[in-house]
């Protein structure tokens, strides 16, 4: 059954996105001294900052710990970081109760199977378009762009063009600067 994902996108108050396979393409490289490496787009990175520009609150929910996580979500200022998380449905459920929303008042992006709980939960649920084979029938809305290349940051245009705020925020780029 197609979902309304305008109606779906407009209460969103609160995007949650896993991060390896989502913010990533889930590649991790290991260096010989153990420290780790990943890649991520600097759309995405963009987009996170417009969303929380215009209002809504961002976070991520990832099963693994990583540094490189956690200094990408610091350069981002993003508020909401949970890692470590092995059942993301109890982490979800401690999170919006931290940030007092309701299921329909978030988006989850998520890639694999260990998403499903809370994909199950939310009121968008979303994957990039190489998610796993599984959970793309289990999703609203499916991303035209592969994780870590772009798919983060189209879910968060869709959810502010379906709350009207797009416009607003491309305005503050587009209009011509006044002439004195």
């Amino acid at each position: 059954m197609p979902h309304d994902i305008t109606a779906l996108a407009r209460p969103v108050r609160l995007l949650l996105f896993d991060v390896d396979g989502v913010l990533t393409n889930g590649t991790i490289l290991i260096h010989a001294d153990g420290r780790e490496s990943k890649q991520f787009d600097i759309r995405d990175g963009t987009g996170i900052v417009l969303a929380e520009r215009a209002g809504l609150r961002v976070g991520l929910l990832s099963a693994r710990h990583s540094a490189a996580t956690a200094e990408r979500a610091s350069q981002l200022r993003i508020p909401i970081v949970r890692q470590g998380a092995i059942d993301k449905l109890e982490t979800y459920r401690d999170i919006i109760a931290s940030e007092s929303v309701h299921d329909d008042q978030v988006a989850y992006m998520g890639d694999d199977v260990l998403d499903l709980p809370v994909l199950a939960r939310v009121g968008l649920s979303a994957a990039p378009a190489d998610a796993m084979p599984d959970v793309l029938p289990r999703v609203a809305w499916v991303s035209g762009q592969r994780g870590g290349h772009g798919a983060v940051r189209e879910m968060i245009e869709l959810v502010l063009k379906a709350q009207g705020r797009w416009e607003e925020l491309l305005a503050q780029w587009t209009e011509a600067p006044s002439r004195v």
